[in-house]
């Protein structure tokens, strides 16, 4: 069996390599509520008052916005956007 040699500045990297992912990993939940935050206006311009609010704040809590956006991905929209009439496109 080959001898695993590892040098330490080699160690120190993949150390602070899996530290610096477990670090981004645990604050992916808290961006994507970020995002959703900022999306309520351009939602509620599209869906409507109540439907946009709903809409943001299921994509706000972390894994059921995860989940119905992989639903919508394969579906379309859970909400649909509301009617636009042709006078004001």
């Amino acid at each position: 069996m080959a001898e695993n040699n590892k040098t330490l500045k080699r160690k120190a990297a993949e150390a602070g390599g899996w530290m610096l992912a477990k670090r981004i990993g645990k604050s992916i939940p808290y961006v994507g509520t970020a995002m959703a935050i900022g999306f309520i206006g351009y939602d509620i311009k599209r869906k409507g008052v109540v439907k946009g609010i709903i809409n943001s704040g299921l994509d706000a809590i972390p894994f059921v916005g995860m989940g119905k956006n992989i639903i919508e991905y394969f579906t379309g929209d859970l909400l649909p956007d509301k009617k636009v009439s042709e006078t004001k496109r």
